[in-house]
């Protein structure tokens, strides 16, 4: 298997999405909180698939 880096916009959007999972879990009053968990498994799963998938 053939790996590759994902695109700069996709590791931008992962990172942002795992800030925003952290966040969630970390401070209390964000509206995020019920759904820190989600953000931060799309963000892995993003990084994941654009590292195995060359177009993104």
């Amino acid at each position: 298997m053939k790996l590759s880096a994902p695109k700069m916009v996709t590791w931008v959007i992962a990172v942002v999405l795992g800030l925003l999972g952290v966040l969630g879990r970390f401070v209390p009053s964000l509206p995020l909180v019920s759904h820190y968990l989600w953000f931060m498994t799309a963000g892995w799963l993003l990084l994941a698939v654009a590292t195995v998938v060359e177009f993104l």
